[in-house]
């Protein structure tokens, strides 16, 4: 009897055992999940948004590997990401946390924002006003900010908002010039997001630092519904956002 009850322990102690280590593979080559803790990149990115990355997209660098403890030095598969990716990556220099922006600077670009309008290799982007964004904060406030939408070169088009209009903190720079296997980022709620416009706090992103790139949003929570509060979990879903993907 004791000899079949230890079989069976060691057993369920085994399929545990794969299943972490299934979960640990998926979760290193193919899709990792995140939340959206704060508002840098309102409109296309909500606080409570839930969503899965794809490690893949761009290759492997001991970032892809979790607690960032694989090998140092060149990426693995190396693909280069697209203007207008928005994409994980590990906040230089400390190179710990992870940050979500959308790429504007490939390497070489000059980048620059006049008057709130980014400008790329001298060429000011077009952006087009549409209707303000209006969003009922978590405190029960209504939020409220112009709203644009701005197409790179090449033709993507994204949503920015600009809560200061065209007077931020960061609406007039200096030229950026992008060096070499670097990446420019922002975010698109552009008078709230540290991002490389501040070369002191982010600054120029290495590739090696991109984890992955955001894909579709598999969750979505308003913040009125706690842990302990499942009665209320139904009414705090954002079911419109649900599999939405991510541009």
């Amino acid at each position: 009897m004791s000899s079949r009850k230890s079989g069976g322990s060691w057993e369920t102690i085994k399929t545990v055992l794969y299943a972490m280590l299934i979960a640990g593979v998926v979760r290193t080559v193919a899709f990792e999940p995140f939340n959206i803790p704060s508002g840098s990149m309102i409109p296309t990115l909500l606080i409570g948004d839930y969503l899965f990355v794809s490690k893949y997209a761009y290759g492997y660098s001991r970032h892809s590997t979790p607690f960032s403890l694989g090998p140092s030095g060149e990426r693995v598969l190396e693909k280069s990401p697209e203007r207008g990716d928005v994409i994980v990556f590990k906040k230089p220099p400390e190179d710990k946390i992870d940050y979500i922006k959308r790429v504007v600077g490939l390497p070489g670009d000059r980048i620059q924002v006049v008057g709130g309008v980014l400008h790329i290799n001298g060429e000011p982007v077009r952006r087009d006003r549409i209707e303000d964004f209006v969003e009922l904060t978590r405190e029960g406030n209504i939020m409220r900010a112009p709203q644009y939408v701005e197409t790179l070169p090449g033709g993507r088009k994204h949503r920015i908002i600009e809560y200061a209009g065209d007077n931020g903190i960061a609406d007039n720079t200096m030229e950026y010039v992008v060096p070499p296997g670097h990446y420019f980022m922002m975010g698109d709620n552009r008078d709230n997001s540290a991002d490389s416009r501040f070369l002191d706090e982010v600054g120029y992103v290495p590739a090696e630092n991109l984890v992955g790139r955001a894909e579709v949003i598999f969750f979505s929570g308003d913040g009125s519904a706690a842990l302990w509060e499942p009665w209320k979990w139904p009414w705090a879903i954002r079911y419109g956002r649900l599999f939405d993907g991510i541009d």
